[in-house]
Formats: C-alpha cells, structure tokens, sequence
C-alpha cells in the first residue's frame, strides 16, 4: 500500500495543477512539497489543504482524514465553514455586509 506522500504525489499528478500554483498558494517552497512526497506521515491538515487547491478527495485512500474533515466541520460555524471551502467574491461581498450591519447596529446602540 502506498503512503500518504506517495498518494499526495499521484494526486497532484492526475489534477495537472502545476507543483508552483499549489506551493504559492499555501505560501510554501517547492522543496517543501517535495519533501512531503517523501513522507509517510504527511500531515492531515496538510493533506486537507491540498485537497481544496488540487479539487482532490483524498478520504477513499486516506480513511483518517475523513475524520479530519467531519472534525473541522463540526468545529466551525456556517460561516467559517463558507470561509473553509468557499472563496468566492460574492462570499466575500456578503460577509463584509453582514459585518457592516452588525458594526451599524452596534454605533445605533451606542447612542
């Protein structure tokens, strides 16, 4: 069986997302990276992280990160969780509003 480095590697492999695009987006060097293919005991939270960037389910080779996730999710509110999975503009938008109205009512409750 192979491990989690290894699988990692695969992974990568298959989505044909360029090892640069993935290690600028964790903010993270290719050495790193290339490190990890070399473990077997990659982090999970690690693993977790790629998988978003790389549109990878990892959970069918790697049973313990299934647990992660249902952790994280459980741990995390609507919100957060949004944050967790979901970077889109219109998210973005509509948090900062939620917050503008919630700051509003705060000054009003001020006075």
């Amino acid at each position: 069986m192979a491990h989690r480095g290894e699988i990692l590697l695969k992974a990568i492999r298959q989505s044909g997302i360029p090892i640069t695009r993935i290690v600028k987006t964790m903010h993270k060097s290719r050495r790193w990276l290339y490190n990890m293919f070399e473990k077997s005991d990659v982090p999970l939270d690690t693993l977790f992280e790629i998988e978003k960037i790389i549109s990878y389910d990892f959970s069918s080779e790697i049973p313990e990160i299934r647990n992660k996730i249902k952790e994280k999710r459980m741990s995390l509110n609507e919100d957060e969780e949004d944050i967790f999975g979901n970077n889109s503009a219109e998210f973005w938008k509509n948090k900062y509003l939620k917050l503008l109205e919630e700051y509003s009512e705060l000054l009003k409750n001020q006075k």
